[in-house]
């Protein structure tokens, strides 16, 4: 009774009437006909009538009374799936069964559909009749998949096949219709599950995974998605959406590993979990009965323990008397802070979760494995490529749950390649005669191509950036299991697998955005959930490794990155602008503005420098995430979180990343703690090593840093990173801002006009508000300048009345108007200053705003153009006419722009403006080489061989030319000079370049010879002993004043026995040599002069008389003029020591000079003969001739 008034205030009393009537009279069991099922009068009426009462009432009413109804009313088991059942599958004549069994199906379609439901989108009435339909739709497949007396979902397919059975060109609307309609029906049965959330009523095996895969088989369900899955594209064409539908919800959840086990493997697997869970239950049953309660557990307990801080603490509890370990465990776990999690939506429990692992039984794994091995075989490529095409064309079936499911079933279905060619390889080690058939990887070769590759990086980027993490995760597990079939591909034997296979990394590798889309997917973790967090980690994992692997095998491996651009697009030529109306001018003018585009270019790829980019905090955060749950994760997962550390910390020389409290706890916890590693596992060897190494360098550090103590509290930046490990701040440095090119309107242009053409350039660009920002400030300066101006005028003014000062009057009043005639606004600069932030930034990067300014008057301070932050002024020198004039200039070019001849716009009538560079501080006119060459090293001196050979060479050339006079008597012209005197400087100058330093560097210099050496040394020990006792002498006898002047008294008074001294030496020298002197030109002569000089220069005033004497003779060349210091000292000893003349040694210099200077005029002329100049007599060192020679 309390039922019926509960049911009759859920539902309107008037809609219940309706319904149970047309249940009633639907048909129903009797017991003349022997418990058959037996229609009614109307029964065919009665399904129509209550398929529009579904229509009308709950899906435009947005209510599912109705529903509930039909649900209390048991028309699903009690009526429909009766009437499927009397349809015999003999009866293929009869006309009527087919349309009641379509009418039954289109009811069965709406009741068995899943009910998805927003809390925002949930009513009241909702609230009520949700659970007891999620309930009523368990029961509905209960009874289908187990019937006792018929296969409805056999039938069900039966009521298709004609539709299925004609071509695709063939088919109306309504067979498509009919088709999809009986998938979707299989695909409701797929999809309910038992609601974790409410109480189930029944065996829940009988609704299982187990129990549908094997009605599935039983029912040739699977048969039938094989044969649409196999024609999709050919015979089917829209039906690929709900095939894909039923394979996710068919295969979901399914352990791959273990579905390609035989028998045999998938026992001993069993028995290994189960001895594991065994061992489990065991260690806390010890653990348990160590710490037994007793019989006075019933009493309470309360400790306190007394901390380092003098501070109490108290802990409840008998299991706090265990030890101090677990005192301090328990007293860490009642001070911890539980974090309030928000209520969202479980994704992992929700229809389209793929996460809940489900366990099957054996028969269901072998059907279900028979049936995956098929489908990939006959199924799959042409299944998976429809789909593909229909989302890149984006087409109106496909909602976004079906994006993901789609990349979930494609990695799904790599993996179980994998493993079936694993299972494959097993089996063919004990049997070598087996065929190939699976050496190809042409099964799968549809989701291994670049046009999937460009849909999965679509999605995967619109997922990250919707924060979808169920997308996400589909995303990222299809992405790893490419990158492992590549793998396997890469080491197949088939070359051109392997070219496919380094094809498919080339691409993949090949972007730095899918490098940096892995990176920021583990950085984001945030409590996405396990499934997420595993794929993540997985994803980073064989990446890296598989990057790694490529990159050693690639040494010149590229990658293309994109960064941020500025570029400027051509404007049109002036022959086509002509061409177009005012709109399409406009659009010209728009694409010539400065944008931001997306550029890209390649570099290459260092690994190193990629691996380094894991090494952050939150991608560290996210594998200490993952290995809390250690005692949950495989081996394989165990393996992969430890590789991750064990790169960090050792490959990478990044320990300090994981010198944290929390991450050394967790450590020590996973291998000593109460609930740690057991040794017999596979990855306690490799953990345990990982976890000794990390705590010894953790206590070396601590030695050579001890504030790490303080820092292992916290997460680290990267600066503390770099002072913890080298012990140094990193010294970074700033990037200076660079200003742009000064711009500049081309000369010929009046002012007015050149700022008409800056003011028409930013209108072009766009940039009204930038006009409008200086029209304001000049606004601004004109009133103040203004207002300075009438104040000195006042001023003045006042001055003149007074009449204080006839002169300071006449000087202020102006003779025309009666203005002052220096009255002026005071020296004060109005600084300018920008509006916003970004107008400062333009200020200092917009060339055009800088040119507008600088055109009316504005001044910008400071010399470094590097400086953003520099000030503009309006100088006081700028009076108030001209930033009138200017405002008025401004607003007449605003609305009124210029127009210019030949289709020019603005912007061509701007350019650069020159740099003036300064000049270098050593670039001087008067001191410079006057453009000639500077060489390196100077000439060398010529050997005397090669001075005589010269002289021979001359000779025969005179005497050539004294036989042939005609050669002499033809003048040469005035080019043909000119060009051997150009061949005769080029010959000179290469041979001037080929100098290197015979002067310096000679091949004797590395040649020793003791006994030489030894006698030099003897005599120059000699000459030194020999003049000190000379100047000591002279000392003694008072004689140096005296000397002096005896010495300029015998200069003025023998000159002319000087004189004939010189004169005597000219006899003796020949004739020959006097003739040819007397042809040197003065020219040659004064060149010969200043190298005579310029050798004599280097001998050194204070050498001895007997090492002039010396030097006068082994010198090839000598000046004529002598040093003023030097003619002082050797005048004062010349008077003093008056050495014999020595003509031999006098007239050998000569006859050296004049074959120097020979050999020199030979190099610039070769048609005059040079001769040697007289060489100034010398004696002893001392030059004999008189000046006026």
């Amino acid at each position: 009774m309390e039922e019926d008034i509960y049911h009759r205030s859920v539902v309107d009393p008037e809609v219940r009437a309706y319904v149970s009537s047309l249940v009633s009279a639907l048909g129903g069991t009797g017991a003349d006909e022997d418990g058959r099922y037996v229609l009614g009068d109307d029964a065919l009426a009665c399904l129509k009538d209550l398929k529009r009462w579904l229509k009308l009432h709950d899906d435009k009413a947005n209510r599912l009374d109705v529903a509930r109804c039909l649900a209390e009313a048991n028309l699903v088991n009690g009526d429909l799936l009766e009437i499927l059942a009397a349809w015999p599958e003999e009866a293929t004549e009869d006309r009527i069964k087919p349309k009641i069994a379509l009418a039954c199906l289109e009811l069965l379609v709406p009741l068995t559909w899943p009910i998805e439901k927003d809390d925002a989108q949930m009513t009241v009435n909702h609230h009520r009749h949700i659970p007891y339909l999620q309930l009523a739709q368990v029961s509905y497949k209960r009874g289908i998949i187990n019937h006792d007396t018929s296969k409805i979902l056999r039938t069900a397919v039966r009521i298709g096949l004609p539709c299925m059975a004609l071509p695709l060109s063939e088919r109306s609307n309504r067979d498509e219709g009919i088709i999809k309609l009986i998938l979707y029906f299989v695909r409701n049965i797929a999809m309910i599950t038992v609601p974790q959330h409410l109480p189930s009523e029944g065996d829940e095996n009988e609704v299982s995974r187990s129990t549908t895969v094997e009605a599935f088989h039983y029912q040739d369900i699977l048969h039938l998605l094989l044969t649409i899955s196999s024609s999709m594209g050919e015979d089917f064409n829209t039906q690929d959406v709900v095939v894909l539908e039923i394979l996710f919800h068919l295969l979901k959840g399914v352990d791959i590993e273990k579905l390609f086990m035989d028998e045999s493997q998938l026992d001993v697997r069993q028995n290994d979990d189960l001895r594991l869970l065994m061992n489990k239950e065991a260690e806390m049953k010890r653990g348990y009965a160590r710490n037994a309660p007793t019989r006075h557990n019933r009493f309470g307990t309360m400790i306190w323990i007394k901390r380092d801080d003098e501070r109490m603490s108290t802990l409840s509890g008998q299991d706090a008397l265990i030890d101090g370990q677990k005192s301090l465990a328990k007293m860490d776990k009642t001070k911890r802070w539980n974090k309030p999690k928000l209520r969202g939506k479980n994704n992992e429990l929700s229809p389209n979760g793929f996460d809940m692992p489900i366990a099957l039984t054996a028969s269901a794994n072998k059907h279900l494995r028979a049936f995956v091995e098929e489908f990939l075989d006959s199924g799959f490529n042409p299944l998976f490529n429809h789909l593909r095409k229909a989302i890149e064309r984006e087409a109106e079936r496909l909602l976004e749950i079906h994006s993901r499911q789609f990349f979930f079933l494609i990695s799904w279905f790599l993996e179980a390649e994998r493993m079936r060619r694993k299972a494959k390889a097993t089996s063919k080690r004990g049997n070598s005669s087996e065929g190939s058939d699976l050496d190809s990887f042409a099964l799968v070769a549809s989701v291994l191509n670049q046009e999937t590759f460009v849909t999965l990086n679509r999605f995967m980027q619109s997922s990250q950036d919707m924060k979808e993490c169920q997308d996400l995760n589909a995303g990222m597990r299809c992405f790893t299991q490419i990158l492992l079939i590549v793998q396997e591909m890469s080491e197949s034997p088939l070359e051109d697998d392997q070219e496919i296979a380094e094809n498919i990394q080339n691409r993949i590798f090949y972007e730095e955005t899918t490098h940096d889309r892995v990176i920021s997917i583990l950085r984001s973790y945030k409590d996405q959930g396990f499934g997420y967090l595993d794929a993540c980690t997985e994803l980073c994992h064989v990446f890296l490794r598989m990057l790694e692997r490529y990159s050693k095998q690639n040494v010149d491996m590229q990658v293309r990155s994109k960064r941020r651009a500025r570029r400027k697009k051509k404007a049109e030529e002036n022959t086509e602008s002509n061409n177009f109306d005012d709109d399409d001018d406009e659009g010209s003018e728009t694409e010539d503005v400065v944008q931001a585009q997306r550029a890209s270019s390649e570099r290459r790829f260092d690994f190193t420098r990629f691996s380094s980019k894991f090494m952050t905090q939150k991608c560290i955060d996210t594998f200490v995430q993952f290995t809390r749950y250690y005692n949950d994760l495989d081996t394989e997962q165990l393996k992969r979180a430890h590789r991750f550390f064990y790169r960090v910390a050792f490959k990478l020389e990044m320990t300090v990343l994981l010198f944290r409290v929390d991450i050394i706890a967790l450590f020590n916890k996973m291998m000593k703690g109460c609930e740690a590693i057991e040794p017999a596992h596979p990855a306690y060897k490799e953990w345990d090593e990982l976890v000794r190494q990390l705590i010894k360098r953790l206590v070396q550090k601590l030695e050579q840093r001890p504030e790490l103590a303080i820092e292992m509290l916290f997460s680290k930046i990267n600066a503390t990173v770099h002072y913890l490990e080298y012990g140094y701040e990193k010294q970074t440095v700033s990037s200076i801002p660079r200003a742009p090119a000064e711009l500049e309107v081309k000369p010929g242009m009046e002012r007015n006009e050149q700022i008409g053409v800056a003011v028409s350039v930013l209108i072009d660009q766009n940039k009204s508000d930038a006009l409008a920002w200086i029209k304001g400030v000049l606004a601004s300066a004109l009133s103040e300048r203004q207002s300075w101006e009438r104040e000195a005028t006042a001023v003045a003014a006042r001055l003149a009345e007074s009449s204080i000062d006839q002169s300071v009057q006449n000087a202020t009043i102006d003779q025309d108007g009666g203005e002052p005639s220096n009255s002026k606004a005071p020296s004060i600069q109005k600084v300018i200053r920008p509006d916003t932030e970004a107008r400062r930034l333009e200020m200092f990067k917009d060339s055009k705003l800088r040119l507008l300014m600088t055109l009316v008057g504005f001044k910008r301070l400071g010399l470094d153009d590097t400086d953003p932050n520099a000030s503009w002024i309006i100088p006081s020198s700028v009076a108030a006419k001209d930033l009138e004039e200017s405002l008025k200039l401004i607003k007449e070019f605003e609305f009124n722009p210029p127009t210019y001849d030949d289709g020019k716009s603005a912007e061509d009538f701007l350019r650069r403006k020159p740099v003036v560079r300064p000049r270098a501080e050593f670039d001087d006119d008067s001191e410079g080489d006057n453009g000639e060459e500077v060489f390196l090293f100077p000439a060398n001196v010529r050997s005397a061989n090669r001075k005589s050979d010269a002289l021979e060479e001359l000779k025969t050339k005179r005497r050539r030319r004294l036989k042939d006079p005609e050669s002499t008597s033809e003048e040469l012209d005035d080019a043909e000079r000119e060009a051997r005197r150009e061949a005769r400087r080029i010959a000179d100058l290469m041979k001037r370049r080929k100098i290197k330093s015979d002067l310096m560097v000679h091949e004797s210099d590395e040649e020793t010879d003791e006994e030489r050496d030894r006698e030099f040394f003897a005599k120059e020990e000699e000459r030194r002993m020999r003049q000190s006792k000379r100047v000591s002498e002279a000392l003694r006898s008072g004689r140096m004043e005296s000397d002096d002047d005896a010495m300029m008294g015998s200069t003025t008074k023998n000159g002319g026995s000087k004189r004939k001294s010189g004169a005597d030496l000219e006899k003796a020298r020949p004739k020959k040599k006097k003739r040819k002197s007397a042809l040197l030109s003065d020219s040659e002569e004064d060149e010969a002069t200043s190298n005579r000089s310029r050798s004599s220069s280097t001998v050194p005033s204070e050498l001895p008389l007997e090492d002039a004497e010396d030097e006068a003779v082994d010198t090839p060349l000598s000046s004529p003029h002598i040093q003023s210091s030097q003619d002082k000292v050797l005048g004062s000893r010349s008077s003093s020591i008056s050495p014999p003349a020595n003509s031999a040694t006098a007239e050998k210099v000569d006859s050296a000079v004049a074959m120097s200077d020979i050999d020199d005029n030979n190099d610039v002329e070769e048609d005059v003969p040079p001769v040697a100049k007289r060489r100034p007599r010398l004696r002893a060192g001392f030059v004999i001739d008189s000046d006026s020679d």
